[in-house]
């Protein structure tokens, strides 16, 4: 079966986002251009881990660039604050991600795969083989591939940096997220610590 490919060339929007209360957000990752709308859900660390990456992909081009391609300073706040864009259907759920700098465009390529089934690749997992990620790739059913000026991947990054630090706060003494009623704390022999003390 041929796999779905939704392609944004610099979107008109490109961000992430949540939807519910701390400790039970779903988090998505959405592009719109004109009137194609594409959401698809992430892991907290996904998104995370997507920041980070596009952050030191484009402090290292600045680096290296030397003036030569217009790489914008990092930003602590983002300009575009404004809620998911509705209709906000689930398209996937993302598994595999994929980073690339293209030279020819001065662009980010960013790519999301949806989750592949276990049964649905052609050789048993190894949990160490780096190959296993190629094989999730060629057998995902759908991929939301986006090109991004560096400006918009800055505006991505400051935008979900902001989001995954606006959950639930960390325990100072095993930094598991602690809940508005507290959590027990294993660093604390199993007693609740409450959120304010």
């Amino acid at each position: 079966m041929p796999r779905i490919t939704h392609r944004f060339e610099f979107p008109d929007r490109f961000v992430a986002g949540t939807v519910g209360e701390p400790g039970q957000r779903t988090f998505f990752v959405q592009a719109r251009q004109q009137n194609q709308l594409v959401s698809v859900v992430c892991e907290k660390q996904q998104v995370e881990v997507l920041a980070d990456h596009l952050e030191r992909i484009l402090d290292e081009l600045a680096k290296l660039a030397a003036g030569s391609t217009a790489i914008p300073a990092s930003r602590v706040v983002a300009r575009d604050l404004d809620p998911l864009d509705a209709p906000l259907e689930e398209d996937f759920r993302a598994g595999t991600m994929t980073i690339a700098w293209d030279g020819q465009l001065d662009a980010v390529q960013v790519e999301l795969f949806s989750v592949v089934d276990a049964e649905d690749l052609d050789t048993p997992r190894d949990p160490v083989d780096f190959l296993e990620e190629l094989d999730e790739v060629s057998h995902a059913a759908e991929c939301l591939s986006v090109t991004l000026s560096p400006e918009q991947a800055r505006e991505f990054t400051a935008r979900a940096r902001a989001l995954v630090h606006a959950g639930r706060p960390a325990c100072p003494f095993c930094a598991q997220p602690i809940n508005p009623e507290g959590h027990i704390c294993p660093r604390a022999n199993g007693y609740r610590r409450p959120l304010f003390a």
